[in-house]
């Protein structure tokens, strides 16, 4: 199989959490508290594969200077976009609380489009990142697609149940949610495919971009969620999860 192709349905497989997670918070809606602790958990593992598959890596490739640069700089571009989506209703997208979603229909009554750009911010430097695992090492870091696939999970479920919750159909509901997802996996076959033949160089500061965007993605939008639904035990259940990503990326290698 060529591997633009695997990089892709890896990225797409990582993405397909949106749509399971939707179709649960459609069906069969879980508690609040569940919600949160799996974005707690999801965290952890998001994190811990930040730290051992993407920082450190383009720190042992090209040394301090371009890591600290491109982390820097994916943090400022998550914080710049997210801050126009929030003012467009997309503040909260991977709220569970009513009130928050409230909070955000007040700035734009119809808020899908804002939420489809927010799931797409937060994905795609994530999906860009499963396609780098193919160039890194010829395999792709399967503890990242399970942390970008738990990470996913929680959004399906809070977005698709308050779309419910908002008058929205089955049908546009579930085709905007499919629809991030096979963009989730065009974007880790581009992520392969646009810099194949990358000096490493580049490919560490795109890896440290990604990864500067996603850690600021974790504390603007998971974190959040994942204390006011668990309280007390977000941060147990937070090193829980990157305590596990841990160790099974250490006993797989």
């Amino acid at each position: 199989m060529p591997a633009t192709i695997e990089a892709g349905l890896w990225g797409l497989l990582a993405g397909s959490s949106l749509v399971i997670g939707a179709l649960i918070g459609w069906f069969a809606p879980l508690s609040r508290r569940i919600v949160a602790g799996i974005m707690a958990f999801g965290a952890g593992v998001l994190i811990s594969a930040l730290s051992f598959e993407l920082i450190d890596d383009a720190w042992r490739a090209e040394g301090l200077a371009p890591v600290a640069i491109g982390l820097l700089a994916g943090a400022l571009l998550f914080t710049g976009a997210n801050h126009v989506l929030g003012l467009w209703g997309a503040r909260h997208r991977k709220r569970a609380a009513v009130d928050k979603r409230e909070e955000d229909l007040s700035r734009n009554r119809d808020n899908s489009g804002a939420l489809a750009l927010g799931a797409l911010l937060d994905g795609i430097p994530e999906s860009i990142v499963i396609g780098l695992g193919l160039l890194r090492g010829g395999a792709v870091g399967w503890v990242t697609v399970a942390a970008v696939f738990l990470s996913n999970l929680p959004e399906g479920l809070s977005s698709a149940a308050g779309m419910r919750g908002e008058g929205r159909s089955m049908r546009y509901t579930f085709g905007l949610w499919v629809g991030i997802a096979l963009c989730s996996g065009v974007a880790a076959a581009a992520g392969y495919a646009l810099f194949g033949d990358a000096s490493p160089a580049l490919i560490a500061g795109v890896q440290a971009v990604a990864a500067g965007a996603i850690l600021a993605m974790i504390a603007d939008t998971m974190i959040p969620e994942a204390f006011e639904g668990t309280h007390d035990f977000a941060g147990l259940i937070t090193v829980l999860g990157f305590l596990t990503a841990f160790a099974l990326s250490k006993l797989g290698g």
